[in-house]
């Protein structure tokens, strides 16, 4: 409606159709992400299937009428949602830089480079054969070949990596030294596919290829990285401090000094002719990778973006998309089988040139398989910006779908091949510290490397403090709940051994739900047993999962009660279930 001043003004019907139309995707994308989270499936696929439920393709189908009153064709209408759509997809960009450690990537740089650039190389080859091959009703009208098998190459070599996260978290070995490898690969595969996709962008936006414009944006991809990965980084962890120092009560503060920033990446790359989407993605990078930045600031910023922004985005993805209509069997087999394939046995084959084990080495490559978000988001931008045609786009959704649903499942097999593990038996009982006196996590792990000294055939107190504090230093070992397992892998160590030990003050330890640690169980395990160390902080996380028997360790008297409740607790988890199988 245009207004006296010539201005056009939202009328309270608009207002109050926009209000419902979040309100719709936003309870199905939950609901429906909820049920799926209940039998074992990404909350991604509910999401999907809340805009496939409530779009063109069911409910414009069954009931066309109610659904031109829900979503109108109306330019201003689709506008004011298709806005709040895009909010969403920008912060979960930031959200997933958050994800991103550049510094633990560069400290496991040797094992994890050898995993990624085997799994951008041998995928993007795989996957460009395909692209220079479709036949050409699948390209736009004068899109150029080269460039379109260049997109879907990017497209089929991109990772999830919140999804592989949250599987890895979900099965409980997130913190272990396996998780951390499979996290610094997968960092340097995101930063290096969006990199790409965002050269794709602005070369397909030139009417023509001008050479002088390429290396333009080529190098401001790479010195706008470089800039913020390194200066970028000590400037906003400076900035952070500085805040929690003056307003350490006002934790939104920081909330918004992170929104903003990311929103100024934004800019910073849409002006230099890349796509804003790689300014969130290295802001989110720039400020998860300060220590000032706590555990529980960066899951105050995940739950924000995720239980609101992140569900309508992807239930209005296939909202005004009929995907029976534009659905291709054959493209959504060739990208699924062709995305899988590449990304899996790029990622198998650089793990094998590592000292992984047959297992671990399946599970890394399994991590690297699903396509999620990023892959969708990828699809979405490239559809928008006319490189690829409808069915491609429907194609891609399904084949990043396919992916998703087989992570759990696959990652859980191969975890679960791992040989056989009492854990009770790698108790050292007799160092059971239970009056931890240290006031931080480094006084704390001092006393159980100490405790654990006194041990028959271990190493000695500072050989032991050094490992397990450098591991801790690369990525911290709290789990919340009041639990922590800081752990090592030591050369020379004869048999793994496990140690309990208890602070009834508590101790800060950047912990993901911003409690102290109560609970503190040190891990030691040999250098050359890589999959025993997760099988241990699994069968812990599960043991000690439950609140009632972390209060009766809390509350035991003595060592003979804590042993007393670990022998029940563990009892029921005392055999790890993998099978053993040879290497």
């Amino acid at each position: 409606m245009e207004g006296p001043d010539g201005m056009h003004h939202l009328t309270e019907h608009q207002i109050a159709l926009l209000l419902l139309q979040v309100m719709l995707l936003l309870g199905f994308a939950r609901g429906l992400g909820y049920l799926c989270q209940r039998v074992g499936q990404p909350a991604l696929l509910g999401e999907i299937a809340a805009g496939i439920l409530l779009g063109r393709t069911i409910l414009g189908n069954l009931a066309p009428q109610l659904h031109t009153v829900l979503f109108p064709a109306d330019r201003l209408q689709f506008a004011m949602l298709d806005t709040v759509s895009w909010l969403g997809l920008l912060l979960l960009l930031l959200s997933a830089g958050l994800e991103v450690d550049v510094s633990v990537a560069w400290r496991q740089r040797g094992d994890a480079l050898k995993i990624a650039v085997t799994d951008i190389v041998l995928p993007m080859a795989i996957a460009f054969v395909p692209g220079m091959l479709l036949p050409d009703r699948y390209l736009p009208p004068g899109a150029p070949r080269l460039l379109f098998a260049f997109f879907i190459a990017t497209a089929l070599m991109i990772s999830a990596m919140p999804m592989s996260v949250k599987a890895l978290h979900d099965l409980d070995v997130l913190k272990s030294d396996l998780g951390l490898l499979i996290m610094s690969a997968m960092t340097i595969n995101d930063i290096a596919g969006w990199a790409i996709f965002t050269l794709i962008l602005g070369f397909a936006a030139q009417a023509a290829l001008d050479l002088g414009r390429v290396a333009a944006v080529l190098g401001g991809t790479i010195a706008f990285a470089a800039v913020a990965m390194t200066v970028g980084r000590a400037l906003v962890g400076r900035a952070i401090t500085a805040i929690q120092r003056r307003r350490a009560t006002d934790t939104g503060l920081v909330l918004t000094f992170v929104c903003c920033l990311g929103l100024a990446a934004g800019l910073g790359t849409q002006w230099l002719g890349i796509h804003p989407l790689f300014g969130l993605f290295l802001a989110g990078i720039m400020a998860g990778g300060t220590p000032a930045l706590s555990e529980r600031t960066r899951h105050v910023i995940s739950q924000m973006v995720h239980a609101v922004f992140v569900p309508v985005f992807f239930a209005s993805l296939c909202l005004q998309v009929d995907l029976l209509a534009s659905f291709d069997l054959l493209l959504v087999s060739v990208f699924t089988l062709v995305g899988f394939a590449g990304k899996f046995t790029g990622a198998w084959l650089g793990a094998r040139m590592t000292a992984l084990s047959r297992w671990d080495r399946i599970s890394v490559a399994i991590c690297h398989t699903p396509g999620g978000s990023m892959e969708m988001i990828v699809g979405l931008v490239a559809y928008q910006q006319g490189l690829i045609t409808m069915p491609v786009f429907v194609a891609l959704v399904f084949a990043a779908l396919a992916s998703s649903v087989a992570l759990g499942p696959g990652l859980a097999w191969s975890l679960r091949r791992r040989g056989i593990v009492n854990v009770l038996d790698v108790f050292l009982r007799r160092a059971t510290r239970l009056d931890l006196r240290g006031p931080s996590r480094w006084d704390a792990i001092r006393e159980l490397c100490e405790a654990a000294a006194e041990q028959e055939g271990m190493p000695d107190a500072e050989a032991l403090n050094a490992a397990v504090r450098a591991r801790e230093e690369t990525a911290g070992t709290a789990i919340g709940e009041g639990m922590a397992v800081p752990h090592a892998r030591l050369a020379g160590l004869a048999r793994p051994a496990v140690l309990f030990g208890r602070s009834e003050h508590g101790i800060e330890w950047n912990s993901p739900d911003g409690l102290p640690a109560h609970l503190l169980f040190l891990i030691l395990t040999p250098a050359d047993d890589q999959g025993l160390q997760v099988q241990l902080l699994g069968a812990l996380a599960k043991g000690i999962g439950d609140e009632a028997v972390r209060q009766r360790l809390l509350g035991a008297q003595d060592e003979h009660g804590a042993w007393a409740v670990l022998r029940q607790a563990l009892g029921r988890q005392g055999l790890v279930r993998p099978r053993p199988t040879s290497s």
